[in-house]
Formats: C-alpha cells, structure tokens, sequence
C-alpha cells in the first residue's frame, strides 16, 4: 500500500511531464501549471483509494484527471478571457526549429479537445490505442478513426513542415 510519502515521491518525479502534457493540450504555462496542482491536489485527497491497488499505475491515474481538470475549466465561462498587455511575438522562418514547433503548435489549436487528446496521447504519449481509448473513455475505433482524420488536418495546415514533423 502507497503511503504519503510515496505520493511524494510521484508528485515530484512526475510533475513536469504532467505540466507538459497540459500545456500541449492548453498552450498557456500558466493554465499548465495550474492544471497540473489542480490533478496532484485531486491525486493526494484521494491517494489511498489510488492507493489500494498497488498493480495499477498512478501516472495513467494522474492523466485521465489532468484531460477531465482541462475540460472542467474550458467549460467555465472565464476560460475565454484573456489578458494580455500587448501582443507576443511570434518568430517567422523557415529554418528555425522552433518556429516550426510554433506552427505545430498552431495546427494542434485546429483540431477539437477530444482530437487533440487523441494526438497527444497516442503520438506525443506514445500510448496505444486501446490505453488512449480507455483514458478517454470512448471505443478503439473512435481513436483510430479520430486520429487518422486528426493527422490528416494537421498535415494539410502544416503543408511541407507536416511532412518533416508527421512522416
């Protein structure tokens, strides 16, 4: 049986990768970082009940509640504002690493929550199909059809950048 202590223990060995994942899902840091003390504090109330079942993995736990904490705050009517003081700046080139990283990220935008879930989970996770269905809890084949099309937007905004990054 996990005890406190291995809670933090999870907590700090896995909260970057938690921060990541929310951010390629929310593209704001801040919102990422929130997210991700929002799925840890769920984790921690509820960490002897996770607790239980020392086979099960408490990372796979950690990602089914980051997706459900992203879609509880897009629901809120206050996740459409934003604040800003002046516009970012946005790299353009076309040798530039990271600005082809920007415009994946763009195209990312394109796709629907559950699309992009889908994406990240199962490019970006490397997760398999049945393990991206059961998070999301839908069937094996809305994911292999969702991604499929997912894939085909994605390459089609990003043109010939798309064929460098999705093969």
């Amino acid at each position: 049986m996990r005890n406190e202590a291995d809670f933090i223990t999870f907590a700090e060995g896995n909260a970057v990768r938690l921060r990541q994942i929310a951010y390629l899902m929310c593209r704001d840091w801040h919102l990422a970082q929130d997210l991700t003390q929002t799925t840890l504090t769920k984790m921690y109330v509820h960490w002897k009940r996770i607790a239980r079942d020392p086979s099960s993995d408490p990372f796979h736990y950690a990602r089914k509640v980051l997706l459900n904490s992203l879609l509880d705050h897009r629901r809120r009517r206050s996740s459409t504002e934003l604040a800003v003081d002046q516009l970012p700046d946005r790299p353009h080139g076309t040798g530039d690493p990271s600005a082809t990283r920007l415009t994946l990220l763009d195209a990312l935008e394109l796709l629907s929550k559950r699309d992009r879930a889908i994406v990240l989970l199962r490019y970006w996770e490397d997760l398999s199909v049945e393990t991206t269905a059961e998070i999301l809890g839908v069937s094996s084949s809305v994911v292999k059809s969702q991604s499929a099309r997912a894939v085909a937007t994605l390459r089609a905004h990003l043109g010939r950048d798309g064929r460098l990054l999705l093969g």
